[in-house]
């Protein structure tokens, strides 16, 4: 893949905004807080999927992504931007604000105190 600003700035961004490892990610996933939020209409949530692609995406090498991994990634990115903007002002430790958040590779709580 030819490394074009955009997709190095995509890769940059999500580097930078998704703060979990793979393995803790992973471990997050299958708690019952994990599958309880999000929009869950057809059995598993939308940012639950997304954190399983996630875990994937991280452990690809830079050379080895795809179009469409650098595609969710640049989704991932905007969820993380659009729903940090839109956080609790209290209790985020147990929010589902949180949870949903941490479904999609970020945690808000290694960022600010919880």
């Amino acid at each position: 893949m030819d490394w074009t600003d955009d997709r190095q700035e995509t890769y940059d961004a999500f580097r930078a905004h998704v703060n979990m490892e793979p393995k803790e990610l992973e471990e997050w996933l299958e708690t019952e807080d994990s599958k309880r939020v999000g929009d869950s209409g057809s059995g598993e949530s939308t940012g639950h999927r997304s954190g399983r692609r996630i875990v994937e995406i991280k452990r690809t090498t830079k050379d080895d992504l795809t179009e469409s991994d650098l595609d969710h990634m640049q989704k991932v990115v905007g969820y993380i931007k659009r729903h940090t903007a839109q956080g609790p002002e209290s209790d985020v430790k147990e929010s589902n604000w949180r949870y949903s958040l941490m479904n999609w590779g970020h945690d808000p709580c290694k960022e600010q105190d919880c």
